[in-house]
């Protein structure tokens, strides 16, 4: 039987970060997209809040709770639901930090884990995504060519989450092999020779507060203890799995949000005085609005399931990331429409959720569950 209840775990998780997603991040949200500025002080909420620590086992210092794709997507959606651009940067450790977890060895998960679980916020990040048309990681450009005790790291990278300030980054190279199934994960200190990181954050349509970088690695040589899981690897299409639903949980949360404020405005918005909302159009066009998010939800709901139970969710990571990108959009188009011209206009928030949406439709590698 399938079953959409949440245990009261799930349901005490989502309650807690929707309170800090809709004060923490939602009252600062427009601030710190004009300023393009991720506040210090944020991170330091966000440590305290354990997102990242939570899941990390006892023995390296952290929670010890289990790991749970299906959760962390309840978690993405409130976060999304808040702010996707502080959300994300709340939560691009974990870009880092449950690859690890997932794929590495004994002696890498000693080694890397423990720093995740020491006070403050530590920033890591993954490199995925790449400058050119038409990215596709199951055609990744950066190559790890086999070298005298370990391997060469080539290739640029863009839309790092952290890139400016992350310690350590995960930079996904492909090997000879081709498609996800040649996909590697390699640790790169920030320190390392051949690698430069662009010295200001890039500058993008949407998610102005999450600072992304661009990195150029032009040889950088790293041990054959760096590449994760060891001379297992990892599992490519899984990892992108990963990625890709969270990506799109946190389009569903910003979906929603959209729903949310363009229907209070509906409501509240007279027009020869009677409310918007009483006009077909305009109610047809949140009822439409109202079934996609629940169709996404339910889909990403499904992806997530099929990865915890650790089966092969390339087909619905797959069927829910393509009608995610597609639906969250024309659902932050309806909402500009719904406020007409006080959609347009910065006094809104609208505006800013069109462009942070349009964002979480293109990028991949910026989110994981």
């Amino acid at each position: 039987m399938i079953s959409f209840a949440l245990t009261d775990e799930q349901r005490l998780l989502r309650e807690t970060v929707r309170k800090f997603a809709q004060t923490e991040l939602r009252e600062v949200a427009r601030a710190c997209d004009e300023a393009s500025r991720l506040p210090d002080e944020l991170l330091a909420t966000v440590a305290d809040l354990g997102l990242v620590a939570g899941v990390m086992p006892e023995s390296f210092g952290g929670g010890g709770s289990d790991r749970s794709p299906v959760t962390n997507t309840l978690l993405a959606e409130e976060l999304g639901a808040g702010d996707s651009s502080l959300g994300l940067a709340a939560v691009a450790p974990a870009l880092f930090a449950i690859p690890v977890l997932e794929f590495g060895t004994e002696a890498q998960k000693e080694q890397l884990l423990p720093m995740f679980s020491e006070p403050g916020f530590h920033a890591a990040s993954m490199a995925l995504h790449e400058a050119h048309f038409g990215f596709d990681a199951a055609a990744l450009r950066t190559v790890a060519a086999p070298a005298p005790g370990g391997y060469r790291l080539t290739g640029s990278k863009r839309f790092v989450p952290l890139g400016d300030r992350a310690s350590h980054i995960l930079v996904i190279a492909r090997l000879e092999e081709s498609g996800l199934e040649g996909l590697e994960a390699f640790v790169v200190p920030r320190d390392s020779k051949g690698l430069e990181c662009a010295p200001e954050p890039e500058k993008t349509l949407g998610l102005q507060a999450l600072p992304t970088a661009a990195l150029e690695l032009d040889g950088v040589e790293v041990a054959s203890e760096a590449r994760l899981g060891g001379e297992n690897g990892i599992d490519g299409a899984r990892l992108i799995n990963l990625c890709r639903v969270a990506g799109a949980a946190f389009a569903v949360g910003a979906s929603r949000t959209v729903l949310e404020y363009a229907t209070a405005y509906a409501k509240d918005r007279l027009v020869s005085g009677r409310p918007i909302a009483q006009k077909q159009a305009i109610a047809f066009m949140l009822a439409d609005m109202e079934v996609e998010v629940n169709a996404m939800r339910h889909l990403v709901w499904k992806a997530a399931s099929e990865l915890e139970q650790r089966r092969d969710a390339s087909r619905m990571a797959t069927l829910a990331s393509d009608y995610v990108r597609r639906k969250s959009m024309e659902i932050a188009d309806k909402g500009v429409q719904i406020l007409g011209g006080h959609g347009y206009i910065r006094d809104y928030p609208m505006e800013m959720w069109y462009r942070n949406m349009r964002a979480l439709t293109i990028l991949d590698g910026v989110g994981i569950v």
